[in-house]
């Protein structure tokens, strides 16, 4: 007997969302500003008939439909209220253009500044505060000379030889 009743219920549930989609579907487009939001108010419809214990007694099922589908609207206005809806912006896809970088590239950006660091302290303290200075600080050498204490010629070997000692470091990284 169970079997009977269970698909006589989901016979009149078929036959109920096949002649009322359609007819909620305009109800809901001519009552919310969001038209991408009718297919789920449609189908909130009827998950909430099929939850009824008994779909076979509604006497008039277009009447039990539509009031349902107010409700449906009440509920999803009360929703929208609390969640403020009306403040939120619609996400447009194409306005988060991806990263031409791939994440090779950027692992290999993180170890080459794992090897950067590396030969840095490889480099003497003298040698290594000019590089720093003139390259990451962007200090003049003749400020960087009179800084350290030593002369603007001085000042542009140190540079030198810790350049040539960070590209080579480098270049034996990248070449391994």
């Amino acid at each position: 007997m169970r079997n009977a009743t269970g698909g006589r219920r989901e016979r009149l549930l078929d036959d109920l969302a096949w002649r009322y989609a359609a007819p909620l579907a305009r109800f809901f487009e001519r009552r919310v500003r969001n038209r991408h939001d009718v297919p789920d108010l449609v189908q909130d419809v009827f998950l909430r008939l099929s939850a009824l214990p008994d779909p076979t007694t509604i006497a008039l099922p277009e009447n039990y439909l539509f009031i349902t589908a107010s409700n449906v609207l009440r509920d999803k206005a009360r929703r929208d209220t609390v969640r403020h809806a009306d403040q939120h912006d619609e996400f447009q896809e194409t306005s988060l253009e991806g990263s031409d970088i791939t994440p090779q590239r950027v692992l290999e950006g993180k170890e080459g500044i794992v090897r950067l660091r590396a030969a840095l302290m490889e480099l003497p303290e003298r040698t290594r505060d000019v590089f720093v200075l003139r390259v990451f600080e962007e200090c003049r050498m003749t400020d960087i000379a009179a800084a350290i204490g030593i002369s603007r010629r001085a000042a542009e070997k140190h540079y030198v030889r810790a350049l040539a000692h960070i590209v080579q470091a480098l270049e034996d990284w990248r070449h391994s």
